[in-house]
């Protein structure tokens, strides 16, 4: 089980330097990104306000319906369009992106491209 402390304690010391860096404001807010082994999860958050505008998952009722699976790509695509078409109807076209210290591969790395595939510029 040490091993996976480690690793944990690895992630959010990356996690945590990232965001000394990154900052949601009011015209870009934060996309931020937390995947666990089952499902991922996403919002958009400003910082300076302490609110979350926007946020989807895999276990939102509507993607629940849509997807077998919520731990693989096909379902972290599915999220990353929700999260931009719901970011669109609130006004929202800019963000900076928050991988919350994972690697940039995979699931985030699909969340990331569908997102920008359905106009969130990040």
């Amino acid at each position: 089980m040490d091993h996976v402390k480690e690793k944990l304690r690895k992630r959010t010391r990356r996690h945590l330097r990232i965001r000394q860096k990154v900052v949601g404001t009011a015209e870009r807010p934060r996309l931020s990104v937390y995947r666990s082994l089952k499902h991922i999860y996403c919002q958009i958050i400003n910082d300076i306000e302490g609110k979350t505008l926007v946020a989807a998952s895999t276990q939102s009722p509507d993607i629940r319906t849509q997807i077998k699976y919520g731990g693989n790509v096909v379902a972290a695509e599915i999220v990353g369009k929700k999260i931009a078409e719901d970011a669109k109807s609130k006004g929202i076209t800019k963000v900076v992106f928050d991988k919350g210290g994972y690697k940039y591969h995979g699931r985030i790395k699909a969340l990331a491209d569908a997102a920008r595939k359905y106009n969130l510029s990040f």
